[in-house]
């Protein structure tokens, strides 16, 4: 799939979710903010309770890039987990690698994280890592690997090019961009993560 081809599939996405997926979108999703289609300016009918969590789970999973399975998988693990079962889903979903990467400020879009990740160019504690869902723990280290640090994008995010599209840096990481370096202080909390979404409507619809 082209770059130009992907692109246009996160726009429309973005429309059809209410919410701009990338920093590309932002600018088609303000001028066309309805859904897409020809009856996109259309007054939505009324949804049911299962359409509407539906398109909740959908803007988790599109914020987080992941598959189905993969969020159903998450969301096992949270409903196991002591607590709220909404909160310890986006917790668990946030201390992925590919989501630590973007919210480093090394990529610009969860896509471009998930790249980087794949073609070994991340390492954690000193070790490459190549999954985007390996589970980063508190106290350890994510650093773009040295070779790869001189390359024209890892030196355009180290300048910072990416804080403009980017929400601050959460209190959970603390990062040296120069560096282009960041450990995870702590676990995450669902008030911190940057993502846009009613977790407890994702929680009913996997509970239903």
């Amino acid at each position: 799939m082209s770059s130009v081809t992907r692109a246009r599939r996160q726009v429309r996405l973005s429309r059809a979710l209410g919410l701009a997926l990338t920093p590309k979108a932002v600018k088609h999703f303000e001028k066309r903010p309805y859904p897409p289609g020809e009856h996109g300016r259309a007054r939505r009918r009324t949804e049911s309770d299962y359409a509407v969590r539906l398109r909740e789970k959908q803007r988790l999973r599109a914020q987080y890039g992941i598959r189905e399975k993969q969020l159903a998988r998450a969301f096992e693990d949270a409903r196991k987990a002591p607590g709220l079962t909404g909160e310890a889903l986006v917790e668990n979903l946030e201390t992925r690698l590919d989501a630590l990467v973007l919210r480093s400020g090394f990529a610009r879009t969860i896509l471009q994280a998930r790249q980087v990740v794949v073609h070994r160019h991340m390492l954690v504690d000193g070790k490459i890592v190549d999954r985007p869902s390996f589970r980063v723990k508190p106290g350890q280290t994510i650093q773009v690997k040295p070779k790869s640090q001189a390359t024209v994008p890892f030196q355009v995010a180290a300048a910072g090019a990416h804080r403009d599209v980017l929400p601050a840096v959460p209190g959970y990481l603390e990062v040296k961009l120069e560096k282009l370096s960041s450990v995870l202080v702590r676990h995450p909390k669902r008030a911190e993560v940057p993502v846009t979404c009613e977790v407890q409507l994702v929680v009913e619809y996997y509970a239903r």
